[in-house]
């Protein structure tokens, strides 16, 4: 089955011209200076989660308030970021990811001025709250990436975005304590508000926008307002849980609220044609486990984050190191700082190892630096080097964590997973606040009017964070993974997903980024003006596996369906096509044995496109439909294991069929149906790709049919009378009613012995012994008090 995914408008004069090859350096520079600005964008914008935490004693003051009103000023920029990531990625894969965000940073600036601005309480929740909003930023930046960047440079780039994540929250601290002792506090939100807008002009000149051919659908209203309401209920519950006290009616009323409200959601997003969040497409174990490892990554990286600045800022006189709010930002800065070193380790280690065992590795360490602060607590410089071991794990780990996501969902949803990947790691965080909180107040020394935290609960949150990150290994070790094949660029080759609504079959997993099927990048190419024929588009063809395809065919056809061009794709999988004119076109792939794939492209200009394709199958499943005695021609439809329909088929007069573009090691229902006989299904396991899977045999049960009339005793016709057939276990198996004509049929009964009851006046049955493969007829008589059959 083909789908021809509808591409962008043509391209516009900011869309950066294309280099086939993407190899030179040049090409590579000015595609990792967009890196540079995005990773610049996300730092700014991990900034604000940290930005207000060293002026947050003083909130209750400086704001006219009481300690827990002031304390929305930070939930509500958790709040907001962790709602709008997964509603921001789907913005972008709809609207394109450039206009998003871009509006992401004019939210960043438009909140940093509400908060610079105020002195009031709810201005500045309000602000906070904006603020927040831009988190969506980090999750598009990171799509992004993987259609503005080279094969082989996509892994660095991912990680390096990723690490923004942690860097910003790292040097936010003993940069927004700087500036808060420095000068007056609303500083801090001038400073962000100009960092804001330098990412806003540098995100509109340098980004380009990308006409990759995946973009269109229609925004889920409702489902972002469902999840909003939702989550808001379930992490403000967990968030001010240890305030209101988690056994109040407030605290059940939010948490079971939120859940309820999550539930219908869900509900209503599996039925929903465009929905905000495919769950269908989340619940791939790929995705799924990688979501719940996300969660608990996500607590290790806050729980370090929350504990050991509170034990550095403690007085020496109360069993703390004593440090100033300045001195212990500056300790905490080199944790933070080695996120950003971490990312090319990261992206090296995914192009060598994989995503899932970068992943496992990154948390493994998490978990010794949590040790290491459970052993070494007893100087400034033991937790700092504890808190450089952890973010040295959360470096490598959250850049594993969107290229295993990006690899197991196809590319139109990019953006929504990668955004609710990140959702899931701001619910670890929410969540390590709570049980930190939680455990730090359950142990407590007095001295004098003031209580503090004792060494032991310091010990026991040092604990849980460790078991918290091994969790996530245990969990990282079981998604899984396809089989990769190392390519001549130093990385490696995976088959991507593709969407189960518009491809056969869609991968479990991806362990590292792939040139994607349907994948447009933005990159430079040379000038080639001196013919006519000049490459206007240009790609690769690759198999599921890696492999180029070098049997396979591209042939471009226009809007009439005319053909327009053709090319012949070369042993490396490259392909060109010269020479036409600009318009739009239908741009096909085909390879003998494999599902073709489709997709618009708009030629302009001088531009050069490029369109990579991954055609999954190459395994051919054949078999026979037989009733036991003789062939049946029967109709086929092959389903994955989420019910989507992959291929379709039919069995010829003797039976055989035969079904190929299949993939290899998917497990598949086989259903064959004919008139007469009882549909049949069976499972089959797909056979590696080329070669034949051993065939297949399906019997049908031939069914028999009924039909008769039903009259009064005078022999007038009943319309409007109740026919049922009871079978052998006394169950109704079908049910109709008669015509004007007093007529009635059933189809599809099975052998056996059936008890025919026609009801309107008084009921009247009989039984009939059905025969298979033959029509029985029976008529039935009622009337007041009379049971008969007539002749």
């Amino acid at each position: 089955m083909t789908t021809t995914p509808t591409g962008n408008a043509p391209a516009t004069n900011d869309t950066v011209p294309v280099d086939s090859e993407l190899t030179d350096d040049n090409h590579a520079g000015a595609a990792m200076a967009v890196v540079a600005v995005l990773c610049f964008g996300g730092l700014v914008a991990a900034l604000m989660q940290t930005l207000i935490i060293p002026i947050q004693p003083e909130l209750p003051r400086l704001l006219d308030t009481n300690i827990s009103n002031a304390s929305w000023v930070v939930t509500a920029t958790l709040l907001a970021a962790a709602v709008a990531m997964p509603i921001a990625g789907r913005l972008g894969d709809i609207f394109g990811k450039k206009r998003i965000i871009l509006a992401s940073a004019v939210l960043l600036i438009v909140g940093s001025l509400v908060c610079a601005l105020s002195s009031g309480l709810i201005p500045m929740i309000v602000g906070r709250a904006v603020q927040g909003l831009a988190m969506g930023f980090i999750p598009l930046g990171i799509s992004l990436m993987r259609e503005v960047t080279p094969p082989r440079l996509t892994s660095m780039a991912v990680s390096a975005m990723s690490a923004t994540m942690g860097v910003g929250g790292g040097v936010g601290l003993p940069l927004a304590a700087w500036v808060a002792q420095q000068w007056d506090w609303h500083a801090l939100f001038w400073v962000s508000a100009g960092l804001a807008t330098v990412v806003t002009v540098l995100v509109a000149f340098l980004v380009p926008h990308v006409e990759d051919g995946t973009g269109g659908g229609h925004f889920d209203i409702a489902g972002a307002i469902g999840l909003t309401i939702g989550l808001c209920g379930v992490l403000i519950a967990v968030s001010k849980g240890n305030d209101w006290g988690w056994g109040s009616g407030t605290t059940l009323g939010l948490m079971f609220g939120g859940l309820a409200v999550l539930i219908i959601w869900g509900v209503f997003e599996l039925r929903h044609s465009d929905p905000l969040v495919d769950l269908r497409t989340t619940a791939r174990p790929a995705v799924l486990l990688t979501n719940i490892a996300a969660i608990a990554i996500g607590f290790g990286m806050m729980a370090q984050a929350i504990v050991v600045p509170q034990l550095l800022e403690i007085p020496e006189a109360m069993g703390g190191l004593g440090q100033t709010l300045l001195a212990a930002g500056l300790w905490m800065a080199p944790g933070g700082l080695m996120m950003l070193v971490f990312a090319p380790v990261s992206g090296t280690l995914i192009n060598r190892i994989g995503s899932k065992f970068t992943l496992a590795i990154g948390a493994t360490v998490l978990g010794l630096g949590y040790l290491a602060a459970f052993l070494l607590m007893n100087a400034p410089w033991q937790l700092a080097l504890a808190s450089v071991i952890c973010s040295a794990g959360v470096g490598i780990g959250y850049a594993a964590m969107p290229t295993l996501i990006m690899g197991a969902v196809p590319m139109t949803e990019a953006g929504a997973a990668v955004g609710l990947n990140g959702l899931m790691r701001s619910v670890g965080t929410t969540s390590a606040s709570a049980v930190m909180a939680l455990v730090l107040t359950s142990s407590t020394v007095a001295y004098g009017p003031a209580h503090v935290p004792s060494h032991t609960a310091f010990r026991w949150c040092f604990l849980i964070g460790a078991i918290a990150a091994f969790v996530g290994v245990a969990i990282t070790l079981f998604i899984p993974i396809k089989h990769r094949r190392a390519t001549a660029g130093g990385g490696e080759k995976t088959p991507p997903a593709t969407p189960a609504n518009t491809a056969p079959a869609a991968p479990e997993a991806v362990d590292a980024p792939a040139t994607d099927g349907a994948r447009h990048r933005a990159t430079f190419a040379d000038d080639d003006r001196s013919h006519d024929g000049r490459p206007r588009i240009t790609g690769h063809v690759i198999a599921d596996d890696g492999a180029p395809l070098d049997t396979a065919a591209i042939t471009v056809t226009d809007t009439r369906g005319h053909q327009a061009g053709t090319s012949a794709v070369h042993a490396d999988g490259a392909y060109t096509v010269h020479g036409i004119a600009d318009g739009t076109y239908t741009l096909i792939a085909t390879a003998p044995g494999r599902s073709p794939k489709a997709m618009t492209v708009s030629v302009v200009g001088d531009t050069v496109f490029r369109r990579d394709f991954t055609l999954v199958g190459g395994s051919v499943l054949r078999g026979r439909v037989r009733d036991g005695q003789h062939p049946v021609s029967a109709n086929l439809v092959v389903t994955d294991q989420s019910g989507a329909v992959v291929k379709q088929a039919h069995a010829d007069s003797d039976g055989y069929f035969t079904i190929s573009g299949l993939s290899a090691g998917d497990t598949v229902a086989v259903t064959a149906s004919a008139p007469g006989y009882q549909p049949a299904s069976q499972l089959v396991t797909v056979d590696g790709a080329g070669r034949t899977t051993e065939p297949v045999e399906i019997l049908l049960i031939a069914t028999s049919g009924m039909q008769g009339s039903v009259r009064t005793i005078d022999g007038s016709p009943l319309e409007g009378a109740t026919v049922s057939a009871i079978g052998p276990d006394q169950t109704i198996v079908a049910s109709v009613t008669t015509d004007a004509e007093g007529r009635y049929r059933m189809e599809g009964l099975t052998e056996g012995l059936f008890t025919v009851v026609a009801s309107m006046y008084e009921p009247a049955a009989i039984q009939v012994n059905v025969v298979a493969g033959q029509r029985n007829t029976v008529d039935i008589g009622l009337g007041f008090g009379k049971d008969r059959a007539l002749p």
